[in-house]
């Protein structure tokens, strides 16, 4: 099984303002392509890994040949962020979460403008390129949390369900933003897509859910 790059599930312009055409045009095309292209040819000498998908890989380092388990933790993990980034924007998705996401970070957080607070200051605070994450937690009473990751890691390698990540690698920001990421966090909001976030929260607590992709898109199910 090749690894594909998923398409855009919207136009390259559809989140202007506040994200560029062009930016996104270079963030897809080029830095997901070459972590799809990249994680094909390292593992393409070890036919066993073939079948597995990108969280698998990324979940089960330890199965994965020494030899290439860099380049598959880099690479897996930067077609998994991403693929889950891209469904993380819109640019119609409405402006607040709803339903039980809503009364959760009500709970966790007293409020989505605490919740959005707490996000932002995690993201300008990360030291270097990662993500910032808004995801539940597999113990502590399963509450709402901010947490970052570094370089392309990913909540679950911790316990940690993702429901809304944003990229804060400086090529995600860069060209419009320059040195000023605080600026795009602030901004990030108006693309968020609370749709898909209110889709994986609920997600989070469905246990029959147990792939990790339907083909090439993943879906980030629960560790079965």
């Amino acid at each position: 099984m090749q690894h594909i790059l998923p398409p855009l599930p919207y136009d390259p312009s559809a989140l202007e303002p506040h994200i560029d055409a062009r930016t996104m045009v270079l963030h897809h095309d080029k830095h997901h392509a070459s972590y799809v292209k990249n994680l094909n040819s390292a593992l393409e000498p070890f036919p066993e890994l073939h079948e597995r998908n990108a969280m698998w890989l990324l979940l089960n380092l330890r199965s994965v040949p020494r030899k290439i388990r860099a380049a598959v933790r880099n690479n897996a993990g930067g077609h998994v962020n991403h693929s889950l980034l891209w469904r993380s924007m819109s640019a119609d998705a409405g402006s607040a979460p709803t339903g039980p996401l809503a009364d959760a970070i009500e709970h966790d957080f007293g409020g989505l403008q605490a919740c959005k607070d707490q996000f932002a200051a995690a993201g300008a605070g990360l030291f270097g390129s990662g993500w910032v994450w808004l995801a539940r937690s597999n113990q502590d009473g399963r509450r709402l949390q901010v947490c970052t990751t570094t370089g392309h890691d990913n909540p679950l390698m911790r316990g940690r369900f993702p429901i809304l990540v944003n990229d804060v690698w400086e090529h995600a920001y860069y060209l419009k933003h320059q040195n000023r990421r605080p600026d795009y966090l602030r901004g990030w909001w108006q693309v968020a897509n609370w749709e898909d976030a209110v889709r994986r929260f609920e997600l989070s607590d469905e246990s029959a859910a147990r792939s990790w992709e339907i083909k090439d898109a993943p879906v980030f199910a629960p560790t079965p």
